[in-house]
């Protein structure tokens, strides 16, 4: 029978279709029913299972899962003996301790002896013992924001990404304790035909991973201005250049990372570049 590699996702949420929408973009289809727990995929060795996200860092260190995407912050919460096998660089966002607005904070001494509310009791106690603060800590699951109003804890752990959860609660970010993205685990159990699985699924990921740090660059420059822009794009080896009908002018092709892009813009027009074209990357293999 041949081998198939399981993976665990989270079964619903902005984490699970930023998954799904990976999957897709590294060529797999598979079969989607939103109504049960498990897919399987019809051009690649794998099936998909749809589970809490609490739930998938002991369902891959079980080896029930082979591998799993979930945030980063769970597996350091839940302490399952899984591996990172890559960081996937999308749901990034940071566990912060938070007080009420109208509180003055002075440093981290201010939540010695304070009642803290967080869902990651775990992470909250090593962040606090590692800076000599004594603090009681209250687990809760889900709402966190709302301990303080509610007399609860005057304090919070939580996540973060925009920070306007907070400030509707009348919070305020003070301290990062951990930052944290997707990343895909896997368990310590995986014999070799399902290691060897895994390896062309990162093979695929991978790609779509450095695709999306690079744009491709088409431009018609002076040919006067070649040199110089081959050495501002150099390219992945070196940009291809093709004559136009227009004497005196090339078309420039060229493969550049986005940040880079936008810092050389202005020195490409200077240098008369014109009609420049931006491009997204589907697949890259370096």
């Amino acid at each position: 029978m041949k081998e198939i590699i399981r993976l665990a996702i989270q079964k619903s949420g902005r984490l699970s279709e930023k998954s799904l929408q990976f999957i897709e973009a590294s060529g797999i289809s598979y079969f989607r029913n939103k109504t049960k727990l498990k897919s399987t995929a019809y051009n690649f060795p794998l099936e998909i299972l749809f589970l809490r996200d609490d739930d998938i860092p002991k369902y891959v260190a079980d080896g029930v899962a082979d591998i799993g995407i979930v945030g980063e912050n769970v597996v350091a919460e839940k302490r399952k003996k899984v591996e990172i096998a890559e960081r996937m660089g999308f749901s990034k966002c940071r566990l912060s301790l938070a007080i009420p607005q109208a509180m003055e904070y002075e440093g981290l001494q201010s939540f010695q002896g304070m009642r803290i509310a967080t869902s990651y009791p775990n992470l909250t106690q090593n962040f606090l013992k590692k800076n000599d603060i004594q603090a009681e800590i209250h687990e809760i699951s889900g709402s966190v924001e709302i301990a303080p109003s509610i007399g609860l804890a005057q304090a919070v752990c939580d996540l973060v990404s925009s920070g306007s959860t907070l400030l509707s609660n009348g919070l305020k970010e003070v301290e990062v304790i951990f930052r944290s993205e997707a990343v895909l685990i896997k368990t310590p159990k995986l014999n070799q035909q399902k290691t060897d699985i895994l390896k062309d699924l990162l093979f695929r990921i991978r790609s779509v991973l450095t695709a999306r740090q690079y744009k491709y660059i088409l431009l018609n420059l002076p040919n006067t201005s070649i040199e110089r822009v081959c050495a501002l794009m150099p390219g992945m080896k070196s940009p291809t250049i093709m004559p136009l009908a227009q004497e005196g002018w090339s078309s420039l092709h060229s493969v550049l990372r986005e940040d880079d892009f936008w810092e050389v813009i202005d020195m490409l027009k200077a240098e008369g570049a014109q009609g420049i074209l931006v491009s997204s990357i589907e697949k890259m293999i370096l």
